[in-house]
């Protein structure tokens, strides 16, 4: 069943993939109309979200919000869809890096780098960094149930030297490469909610007290790895721009959980900035009256 879906919905998305930006954004339009205004997919989550985090806004502006984020999603969906036959130069176009010279500096210096970033603005593109850098990339993802829209995906992320692995592989692979001496820039999406009972730590995210995420921190200072995060801008549609900011050149030298709370500071900032771009149908929140009492 698995090589069916893949033989029936491949072709569709390759057709999407070589529609021009033009009408291929005429594309996310009608998705937007039938995702929000039809059937409405998880707006009574994403509502409940912006309303937790955002209780002093009005009901207008909540859906304001809400209706300016669906568009963006829906962006972000066809955006992926091009990702399997976007050319080189359309990518360095649309997705531009204001500061990569932080990364190459970290290079000469033969600094590895976890390279950390939220849910926020456009993921999607971000592989065409190895075409700046000499790092061997990875990613951290999670396997798709279908094998053979997993193995696509690989295959996609690896026209860049790009390699994504699952978080069981993350400490054997990049400790393998340590001892290899190589150089690596490993992504991690680090603003997912952990479960509740295996949380080593909780603090304020948006003002509410939530289980985080801890294991690019401890990676980068068991593999003694630099800590950069990186933020993504939407210029207008289709158009992005990433900025790098080190959080800690020597991890090591940081408190325990001091990286990741620098972390979902400057994530924070970015959503108060524009808080449209921000992926609100997780339920990021849904821990939120689970706070062991020795973090209240």
């Amino acid at each position: 069943m698995q090589l069916i879906a893949y033989i029936l919905v491949y072709p569709i998305l390759w057709l999407i993939s070589i529609l021009p930006f033009r009408l291929l954004y005429g594309f996310s339009d009608l998705i937007y109309l039938f995702m929000y205004r039809v059937f409405g997919y998880r707006k009574a989550v994403v509502k409940e979200n912006l309303r937790l985090v955002f209780p002093d806004k009005s009901e207008k502006e909540i859906a304001t919000i809400t209706s300016q984020f669906y568009h963006h999603f829906c962006d972000m969906m066809v955006e992926a869809i091009k990702s399997l036959t976007i050319s080189e130069a359309q990518m360095k176009k649309r997705f531009k890096f204001t500061n990569v010279e932080l990364l190459n500096d970290l290079e000469k210096k033969q600094r590895s780098i976890i390279l950390m970033c939220g849910h926020y603005g456009s993921w999607e593109w971000i592989f065409i960094l190895q075409k700046y850098v000499k790092h061997k990339g990875y990613a951290v993802y999670k396997r798709l149930a279908n094998k053979h829209f997993d193995k696509l995906v690989k295959r996609i992320r690896a026209k860049y030297n790009s390699h994504l692995i699952t978080t069981k592989e993350t400490f054997s692979v990049l400790l393998d490469s340590k001892k290899k001496e190589e150089l690596t820039i490993n992504g991690f999406v680090s603003d997912q909610s952990p479960k509740a009972h295996k949380a080593l730590y909780w603090n304020n995210f948006m003002g509410i007290k939530v289980p985080m995420y801890v294991g690019a921190e401890v990676l980068a200072k068991k593999l003694d790895m630099a800590v950069v995060f990186f933020s993504v801008k939407r210029i207008k549609r289709g158009y992005y721009e990433t900025t790098f900011k080190t959080i800690a050149e020597n991890p090591k030298d940081f408190k325990n959980y001091e990286i990741t709370d620098v972390f979902f500071k400057l994530l924070e900032e970015q959503i108060l900035d524009a808080p449209q771009f921000y992926l609100w149908t997780h339920k990021r929140w849904k821990h939120r009256d689970k706070v062991p009492a020795e973090f209240l």
